[in-house]
């Protein structure tokens, strides 16, 4: 077994009286997919906000590469978080920027780069997920399926050793949310950059064929694969995964 890379211990989260998460437990390793799956309010996106500092716990432990980045260690936490990518579910793309300096923002704000490596980096990244003639294009100009390219493109600029996707293929057609998906394998089995997924489409679920964790009302309810959840006899998980057996009961 490798490297843990992500521990999240009895973790509780809630927004003012609300208790979103309860009693949450996740471990990822290193090279890991791990597919964080529910239904819609179930608590994955918080989950993920959680373990990156977006969030703070009401109670539990987060971990990244061993350490915790918790509490007061603002400092530290940004250290471990330097080696994590983000890719967020609507891409998050700075309008007034054009596409290779939305990638090269990682760099401009984290490294001592020159701006004429910075941008070399940008296109190198954007030309590993299909953009290499986007660079001077603004966000604007760009398609939906293009845009998540863009995000994923800057969500790698540092090389992460950990790379958190919310909703990859949210709002684009099959054929692109495909696309998006062999570019997530692409890099897991090239670059080796553990993956954590946070999803509800069962073909993405299917294409990717990690680690599942299952959320529902809050609390973890499965950890297991993709065949193991299919074959599962927990109501929630059963549901989830054959949607439309369960429709004619």
């Amino acid at each position: 077994m490798g490297q843990t890379v992500i521990r999240v211990e009895n973790l509780h989260v809630g927004y003012g009286e609300r208790l979103v998460l309860e009693g949450v437990d996740v471990q990822v390793q290193a090279g890991e997919i791990a597919l964080i799956i529910g239904n819609s309010g179930c608590g994955k996106s918080t989950l993920l906000k959680a373990i990156i500092g977006l969030v703070q716990p009401q109670a539990g432990r987060v971990e990244l590469f061993g350490e915790e980045c918790g509490g007061d260690g603002a400092a530290q936490r940004d250290v471990l978080l330097r080696r994590c990518g983000v890719m967020f579910q609507y891409g998050a793309l700075l309008n007034s920027l054009t596409v290779g300096q939305n990638v090269a923002l990682p760099l401009q704000m984290h490294t001592n780069l020159p701006a004429a490596l910075r941008q070399e980096v940008a296109q190198a990244r954007l030309e590993l997920v299909g953009l290499g003639a986007a660079h001077d294009l603004f966000p604007s100009q760009l398609s939906g399926g293009m845009r998540k390219r863009a995000a994923l493109a800057r969500a790698m600029a540092m090389d992460p050793e950990i790379l958190f996707c919310d909703e990859p293929g949210a709002g684009l057609d099959p054929v692109t949310a495909a696309e998006i998906d062999a570019l997530l394998l692409m890099l897991n089995r090239d670059l080796h950059t553990a993956l954590v997924v946070v999803t509800h489409e069962l073909l993405s679920i299917a294409r990717l064929d990690g680690t599942v964790v299952m959320l529902d009302g809050g609390r973890r309810v499965f950890s297991g694969s993709v065949a193991q959840a299919r074959q599962a006899e927990h109501l929630a998980v059963n549901r989830f995964f054959h949607p439309a057996a369960r429709a004619l009961e």
